[in-house]
C-alpha cells in the first residue's frame, strides 16, 4: 500500500523524459523538477529541433543525469543504447509531444533516438501532446492519435488558451504539475489494477465565493489541487468521475465531468442532484462557513463611511448528504483544521455521518492551502487513525483512495 511514497517504486521510479521542439518545451524544464520532487529519477532525450530551441546542458543541470540527443549518444555501445534505456526506465514520457512525433509514434518511424527508443520500450507510455489548435484537429493527428490510444497509451489531452501563433485555441501543453501527477498515477500498481472500475464517483473541490457587492466576495485560500488530484486519481482508477468545483486555476482533471459553481448554495444544489446516483462522495472543497447576510446589487463606492457586514452561517453541505446516505454509499470528508486537529477531526467524523475523513493543519506554510503537497491524518468511525507522511497532492490522493477501497472491502 502506498504510505505517502512516490507510487510505482517508491523514490525509485526511473522516467524517460521525451522532449520535441514545441514552443510550450520551456514547461519541459519545470517538468523534471516536478518528477525529481516526486522521487522520480529522469533521463532527457531531445530531438534535434528542440536542442534548437533549449540547450541540452539546462536539462541536463536540472535532472542531474547525461542528456541524449541522438542515436551515436547515450551510455555503453551507441548502436544499442536505446535499449539500455529502454531497460532502465519504468515509463516514457514525452511532454511536449509534437504532431510530428505522434505521426512517428503512430506509424513505427524511427529515425531519431526518440522515435527509435519508442520501438524498444515495453514500458507505459504517457503523451502530453501540444501544437497549433488546427493541428491538433487535423484528421493525421487524430487518425494518428486512435492509433496510439488503441495500444494502450495514455493521451492527455491539450488545455484551451493563447498560443504562440497567436490563436486563443485549444492545444496548449498541460502544466507540468499535472502531468507529473499524471505520471505517478500510470505508476501507481493500484491504478493499473482498475480497483474502481464501476464506481460512480463524486468529488468536491476549491473554495466557494460569497458576494458583498457585484465585484467583491469572501472566499478561502483553497487552490483546488487536493480535490482534482483525489479525482483524476480516482478516474485513473477506472471510476465514472464528477467534480463539483469552485472557482480554481486549474484544468479539469482528464476524463472528468465537471461541474463549475461559484457560492455554496450553489454547489449545494448541485451535490443534492448528483449525490443520489454516486457510490463514493469526496468532499475535498472549502465551503464558506458563512455568508453575507445581504449583498449590495451594485458595486458599494467608498463615502467616507464604515461598512459594516452581518454575516449568517451557511448550510452544513456535508451534514446535510450525510443524512440522506443510503446503504452502501461511503462518505469521505476533508478537514482543515489550525489547532486541535484530532478532537475536532473525530467531532465531525461523528456528527456528519461519514466514514472516513482526512484532516489536515492549513496553518503550516509547507503543505495545505496554495501547496502542491499535503500531510493529512485519516480517521475512522471504529477510532482508528492514520497518519500519512508529507508528500505530493497526487500522492496523498492514491493514498487516501487505498484506504477508500480498503473500507469498501471490508
Amino acid at each position: 500500500m502506498i504510505k505517502g511514497t512516490p507510487a510505482g517504486k517508491g523514490t525509485g521510479c526511473h522516467v524517460t523524459l521525451g522532449v520535441s521542439a514545441g514552443i510550450s518545451i520551456y514547461k519541459s524544464c519545470d517538468l523534471v523538477r516536478r518528477l525529481i520532487e516526486r522521487g522520480c529519477d529522469v533521463k532527457v532525450v531531445m530531438t534535434a529541433h528542440a536542442t534548437r530551441m533549449i540547450g541540452p546542458v539546462t536539462f541536463q543541470a536540472l535532472s542531474r543525469n547525461p542528456v541524449i540527443t541522438s542515436l551515436f549518444e547515450g551510455s555503453g555501445d551507441p548502436t544499442i543504447a536505446h535499449i539500455e534505456l529502454a531497460k532502465w526506465e519504468d515509463l516514457l514520457l514525452v511532454a511536449p509531444a509534437t504532431a510530428n512525433v505522434l505521426a512517428k509514434f503512430a506509424r513505427g518511424v524511427a529515425d531519431d533516438f526518440l522515435s527509435t527508443h519508442y520501438l524498444a520500450s515495453t514500458s507505459p507510455v504517457l503523451l502530453a501532446p501540444a501544437m497549433n489548435g488546427n493541428m491538433w484537429r487535423h484528421p493525421a493527428t487524430r487518425e494518428n492519435l486512435d492509433i496510439l490510444k488503441a495500444r494502450g497509451h495514455k493521451i492527455l489531452s491539450p488545455g484551451e488558451g493563447s498560443l504562440a501563433c497567436g490563436d486563443v485555441d485549444e492545444g496548449r501543453l498541460p502544466e507540468p504539475a499535472a502531468i507529473a501527477d499524471e505520471a505517478l498515477a500510470l505508476l501507481s500498481p493500484s491504478a493499473q489494477k482498475g480497483n474502481l472500475a464501476g464506481k460512480r464517483v463524486l468529488v468536491t473541490a476549491g473554495p466557494t465565493r460569497e458576494p458583498l457587492d457585484a465585484v467583491r466576495f469572501l472566499t478561502n485560500r483553497s487552490s483546488g489541487k487536493m480535490g482534482y488530484a483525489m479525482a483524476a486519481a480516482a478516474a485513473n482508477r477506472g471510476a465514472d468521475v464528477t467534480v463539483i468545483s469552485g472557482p480554481v486555476a486549474l484544468s479539469p482533471p482528464v476524463g472528468v465531468r465537471t461541474i463549475r459553481v461559484e457560492t455554496a448554495a450553489e454547489m449545494g444544489t448541485a451535490l443534492g442532484g448528483e449525490f443520489p446516483q454516486c457510490d463514493i462522495l469526496v468532499m475535498a472543497a472549502a465551503v464558506a462557513d458563512y455568508k453575507p447576510a445581504a449583498a449590495s446589487a451594485g458595486k458599494r463606492k467608498k463615502d467616507g463611511t464604515e461598512w459594516m457586514v452581518q454575516l449568517q452561517e451557511n448550510k452544513d453541505l456535508v451534514q446535510a448528504v450525510g443524512k440522506l446516505k443510503k446503504p452502501g454509499q461511503f462518505i469521505c470528508g476533508f478537514a482543515a483544521e489550525t489547532d486541535l486537529l484530532h478532537e475536532n477531526a473525530r467531532a465531525k467524523l461523528k456528527k456528519k455521518n461519514m466514514d472516513l475523513i482526512a484532516a489536515n493543519d492549513v496553518s503550516r506554510e509547507d503543505v495545505g492551502f496554495d501547496s502542491d503537497r499535503n500531510e493529512l491524518v485519516l480517521f475512522w468511525p471504529d477510532g482508528r487513525e492514520e497518519a500519512l507522511p508529507p508528500a505530493a497532492k497526487r500522492v496523498c490522493a492514491e493514498a487516501v483512495w487505498d484506504r477508500i477501497v480498503e473500507s469498501l472491502h471490508e
